[in-house]
């Protein structure tokens, strides 16, 4: 994401301004306030001028339905709230929408989210009744059809009940193969539901009005976001890794805020006083300000009153994990500080890739990136600790070389990409030298960003690991690596977003230095890479390729009804170092021949074949012995795979033995053992890593060994990419 340049809005935000001069938020009711009243209107500056938006709508009848449609589908995605007759009635509003955002006067958005919550109130009522009856019993051929993207709106309320009948039924069944007694099912369930129920009733006319401005956004394009002000704070942080707070990530369970990680480095560890699963009933800010009971409050609210600047205090009443809820809590004082989200941050390891006959054993060096985060202000400020990827894989990087690794892959599995500056840098640290990316602005002109610095931080064999999820900054990085020949792309063809966006703070004029309006994420243009393909659509295509564990047409860019479509232009000068394509047949016969003994790559191919078929059916049977025959097949697949770990002398599976279905939802487990369990889960084995860097080694082995063909591969490497010895 593009954030260094500034848009030129200010005439744009001042004319608006100037129409609600002298006006405060109204307090929260039924309609909208006057900032959002404002922020309607700012919106639709932007997103309607070709001055800002990459590739702007008129905001007419026609776009008018679909944001009617897409705010529709962001109420009730799987079709269960509303009926047809619903949809028919709220439909005479949808080619109304474009007036009201232009006046911002929404409230129609107000009324279908109200009607919104009065139907989840009947369904959850309907659902609880079910407990009671007699519908359990699991003998028949039924289903339980979970996907309904695309089945029709139920055509009346008995076929919206006949729906929750079988996803209640389903809900019961998972808990009876988990070995729950009838009661513990019926009690579990009814808490489940009532909490479904008010937990939409926490949601505010800040949750509808974002919901209703991001339906227009992203009715503009898949990548256009409204922030207000409390989700652009959370998605800063994100961002910069960082925050100022406690450090402690917490979670909802029932009516109370529970501790589930304690993060290092931060006050709430450093105390002692402090553990996982605490529970947080009261907070007080300051020495002496007063202690507010927090018990049923949003998860959010919590947080908001928490966090503060760096420095001041924050009091907690806190009830251990060991104690019951009515126990006289502790109360404990802490200081804020800045924390370094170091979990989310760039991470290092080494991976040794065993001799083969007279070649010696290799040392592969990993980064693994989860995101290209910066933080914009510190960077801003010329801060010396600032976070940024590319200054901690260069750090990684220089940590490898003097560990003298042999080569070196750049994880960017599941990594959606981030700051577009990120990726132009992090590419500089392996190539001296040229352009990395080509930006097209809506009018047309095209500006070229790349790495001006001499020399490089890793010239050695390198590898980029990718998969579908591999989005924007990553597929720069993984394409730019690929244009100039200077590493092999190992992996799954990557998620196909091609475009720049930019954050514009709605409230950016003088005098305004609250945060009323939000912010919105622009897409202000395309990405092109040197050799002039853009990875919109189409994304980076491996070299070496992987069993596709996500289809395209399930996951992907190419799944947006309103994605950009694939195109190109010129390609920019740009040094080509090597050209794989005549070592590519080599790398993937071996690499054909080697999993096919490699049990743990054979595994993975196995678990993708099934969730893939399974995910095709969109239905689970609803007969207790088909579903528990599938229960006890999974379980004997993970004992005799744990076996065969051990007899191989393979790393041990650390959720082997904890993979059955609970039934549960993620706030009704053990909050410390879910934590861990998910720590657990870091350390699986990784079999796609492990053969990313036998194919690396590979190729450097090969290399080394015919000189011929190195001269092809490597016609200009020019002392760079030092692929052999």
């Amino acid at each position: 994401m593009k954030l260094a340049k500034a848009l030129p809005i200010s005439l744009l935000v001042m004319a608006v301004a100037a129409s609600v001069a002298g006006l405060t938020a109204n307090a929260e009711g039924n309609g909208p306030s006057v900032d959002q009243a404002t922020a309607s209107k700012l919106v639709y500056g932007l997103l309607s001028d070709s001055r800002y938006a990459y590739r702007p709508r008129a905001l007419d009848d026609a776009l008018s339905a679909e944001v009617f449609k897409r705010y529709l589908e962001a109420l009730d995605a799987g079709k269960q709230f509303f009926t047809a007759a619903d949809v028919a009635k709220l439909g005479e509003h949808k080619t109304k929408l474009d007036d009201a955002i232009k006046s911002g006067e929404v409230d129609v958005a107000f009324s279908m989210f109200s009607l919104y919550q009065q139907r989840v109130n009947e369904r959850v009522a309907y659902a609880r009744g079910l407990l009671t009856q007699d519908i359990f019993k699991f003998d028949g051929q039924d289903r339980w059809y979970y996907d309904r993207e695309d089945a029709p709106w139920p055509a009346t309320t008995a076929e919206l009940d006949e729906v929750w009948k079988q996803s209640v039924r389903n809900d019961w069944l998972r808990l009876k193969l988990a070995g729950k007694a009838p009661d513990e099912i019926r009690k579990t369930l009814d808490k489940r539901y009532a909490n479904m129920a008010k937990s939409v009733a926490e949601l505010n006319s800040n949750d509808a009005f974002q919901t209703f401005l991001n339906a227009y956004a992203t009715s503009i394009d898949p990548h256009t976001d409204y922030f207000d002000p409390r989700a652009a704070e959370r998605f800063n942080q994100s961002m910069s890794l960082s925050l100022e707070g406690i450090g402690a990530q917490l979670q909802k369970q029932d009516d109370v805020t529970v501790i589930r990680e304690l993060i290092p480095g931060g006050p709430a560890l450093a105390s002692g006083k402090l553990k996982q699963g605490d529970r947080i009933v009261a907070v007080g800010q300051g020495a002496s300000g007063p202690m507010e009971d927090v018990i049923g409050w949003r998860i959010d609210d919590v947080v908001a009153k928490i966090k503060g600047p760096k420095g001041t205090q924050v009091r907690l009443d806190i009830v251990p994990a060991e104690a019951v809820l009515d126990s006289k809590p502790n109360r404990i004082t802490l200081n804020r500080a800045k924390i370094r989200l170091e979990e989310q941050a760039a991470k290092g390891e080494v991976l040794n890739v065993p001799a083969l006959g007279d070649r010696p054993a290799l040392r592969i060096g990993v980064v693994k990136l989860p995101a290209f985060y910066q933080d914009f202000e510190g960077k801003r400020r010329n801060s010396d600790d600032y976070a940024s990827a590319t200054r901690d894989t260069e750090r990684l990087l220089r940590g490898f070389r003097e560990q003298k690794v042999d080569g070196v892959i750049i994880d960017l599995r599941n990594n959606g990409g981030g700051s577009l500056s990120e990726a132009v840098e992090l590419t500089g640290l392996f190539i001296d030298k040229g352009p990395v990316v080509q930006v097209r602005e809506s009018g047309g002109r095209v500006s070229v960003d790349g790495d001006g610095d001499a020399g490089v931080t890793w010239d050695g064999p390198l590898a980029v690991l990718i998969n579908r999820g591999s989005a924007s900054a990553s597929e720069i990085f993984a394409g730019a690596i690929q244009d100039y020949g200077r590493g092999l792309i190992i992996g799954e063809t990557s998620f196909g977003k091609g475009t720049v966006q930019n954050l514009v703070d709605l409230d950016r004029w003088p005098m305004n230095t609250d945060q009323r309006f939000g912010q919105v994420k622009l897409t202000i243009a395309q990405f092109f890479l040197p050799g002039g393909s853009s990875t919109q659509n189409k994304g980076v295509v491996p070299d070496i390729a992987f069993p596709v564990s996500v289809d395209a047409s399930e996951f992907g860019e190419s799944t947006y009804d309103n994605a950009l479509p694939w195109t190109k232009i010129d390609e920019v000068k740009h040094t080509q170092y090597g050209n794989f394509a005549s070592l590519l047949p080599r790398l993937r016969a071996a690499h054909e021949a080697r999993v096919a003994g490699d049990k743990e790559f054979q595994w993975w191919a196995e678990d993708v074949a099934q969730f893939r078929a399974e995910t095709a059916k969109k239905w689970v049977s609803l007969n207790e012995a088909e579903r528990r025959a599938e229960r006890d097949r999974d379980a004997a697949k993970r004992k005799a795979r744990q076996d065969a770990r051990k007899t191989l002398g393979l790393d041990l599976d650390p959720l082997a033995d904890d993979s059955d279905d609970d039934g549960l939802t993620s706030n009704e487990r053990d909050i410390v053992k879910d934590a861990q369990r998910e720590k657990a889960a870091e350390k699986r084995p990784d079999p796609l890593l492990r053969e990313s860097a036998s194919i690396l080694a590979d190729a450097m082995r090969v290399l080394s060994e015919d000189r011929q063909l190195s001269a092809q591969v490597l016609p200009e490497s020019k002392g760079m990419g030092r692929w052999t010895e």
